[in-house]
């Protein structure tokens, strides 16, 4: 058993961070929670890791109670979002301080900062200074430093947030083939939707302090619980149920708002009987996939995704007349809110 989250709530003055939270995270696994700014995210991770203490709930930890437990009696390894480490000490020994604490013996140090150097890829640089290292290699230290003492849960808290796009793209496919090593349970807090979608096995979607939805990355984008879901994973058109677009192909909703992914929108470049009427107004070269910007007749605006090969077959161009319609689409009962 990994963790176990019951009934956990946590207040901070009249803001409800945590409420009443209920989850379980298998042991091995590698879990995101994800959500906007003051989800709840952060604070639950503190809860699960004796930084902050629950105002009501119980937090289980490999199967014991660790509700009243410290920080170190639970034995978890936490990395920031801006390293934490110690200036004034080497890569070496940053990554030896846990072990120092808990009174190793001198070879059993060397040989375990050894093996870690190794692990996170920076064999040689032992001897360097953090301000002699780039931002990713820094990342790695934290991590290393948290591993060193072989925790039970490893936790990170927006762990690649001060990094640059493409050393963040990196270090998640690096994180992913890192824990694959390990198996070390790991939870990790993140607002980058993409990132929890590349990196985790299963995804915690929060939002004002609950959990709004658990799944793998395909169950919550394919099959979203809540609008406020679909909304907060991957690209989203909202438009009234009542739009042409949807009711010229039966798509009938007893809610005002009916959802609509960029890929599912088809497009013509002539009618077909389903179809309605729309006019580019916005082409957008993403690399691999192309963006068109249409505003349709009623003056609603949605975007549509669509391969290279297909936007070459239709040959679109800014002010083209085009004709669309949903191949799927979805309507949701509660008022969603980001």
């Amino acid at each position: 058993m990994g963790i176990v989250v019951e009934n956990v709530s946590k207040r901070f003055g009249d803001f409800q961070a945590v409420d009443n939270v209920n989850l379980e995270i298998k042991s091995g696994s590698l879990v995101a929670l994800l959500g906007p700014s003051g989800s709840g995210k952060s604070t639950l991770l503190r809860l699960i890791s004796g930084l902050e203490m629950p105002d009501t709930g119980r937090m289980l930890l490999t199967g014991k109670d660790a509700t009243h437990q410290s920080v170190q009696e639970r034995n978890i390894g936490f990395v920031f979002q801006h390293y934490a480490l110690f200036k004034h000490l080497t890569v070496r020994q940053n990554i030896a301080f846990g072990l120092e604490i808990r009174k190793n013996t001198k070879a059993k140090i060397r040989e375990r900062v050894s093996d870690l150097l190794e692990l996170v890829q920076l064999q040689g640089l032992g001897d360097r200074y953090p301000s002699q290292l780039s931002g990713g290699q820094r990342q790695r230290v934290a991590l290393a430093r948290a591993l060193a003492v072989k925790p039970n849960v490893l936790l990170l808290d927006e762990p690649f947030g001060a990094l640059d796009a493409k050393v963040r793209k990196d270090l998640r496919a690096w994180l992913r083939r890192l824990h694959d090593e390990v198996h070390v349970t790991t939870v990790f807090v993140t607002h980058d939707q993409e990132e929890a979608m590349e990196v985790s096995d299963e995804i915690v979607v929060m939002n004002k302090g609950r959990v709004e939805q658990v799944g793998t990355p395909a169950e919550i984008y394919d099959h979203p619980a809540s609008a406020f879901v679909m909304s907060f994973i991957g690209p989203v058109n909202v438009l009234p149920s009542t739009s042409r677009i949807f009711q010229s192909n039966g798509f009938d909703s007893a809610h005002p708002e009916m959802f609509l992914r960029p890929q599912d929108v088809i497009i013509e470049t002539s009618p077909n009987g389903s179809t309605v009427p729309a006019r580019v107004s916005r082409l957008i070269h993403l690399g691999w996939e192309i963006q068109a910007e249409l505003t349709l007749d009623d003056g609603q605006v949605v975007s549509a995704h669509l391969s290279r090969e297909r936007f070459d077959e239709l040959h679109l161009e800014p002010q083209q007349k085009v004709y669309v319609k949903p191949k799927d689409a979805r309507s949701f009962p509660l008022y969603y809110s980001i």
